[in-house]
């Protein structure tokens, strides 16, 4: 993914799914200067990892 879609998915009012390496995950932050996203994974709020917009991928609908 890149960043300007990382950027819109995470302002959207909707949903949009989102997969880090087969894990379903919520953007929470995205970083534009570097490049990183803040997602959580799952459904646990506590587990939350920052990673490249790269290794994100928005599933087909």
């Amino acid at each position: 993914m890149d960043i300007a879609r990382a950027k819109q998915i995470y302002e959207s009012q909707g949903t949009h799914a989102v997969h880090l390496e087969g894990d379903s995950v919520w953007i929470e932050n995205v970083d534009e200067a570097n490049g990183m996203a803040t997602v959580t994974v799952g459904n646990n709020p506590l587990n939350t990892q920052t990673v490249s917009v790269d290794r994100l991928q928005e599933a087909k609908e």
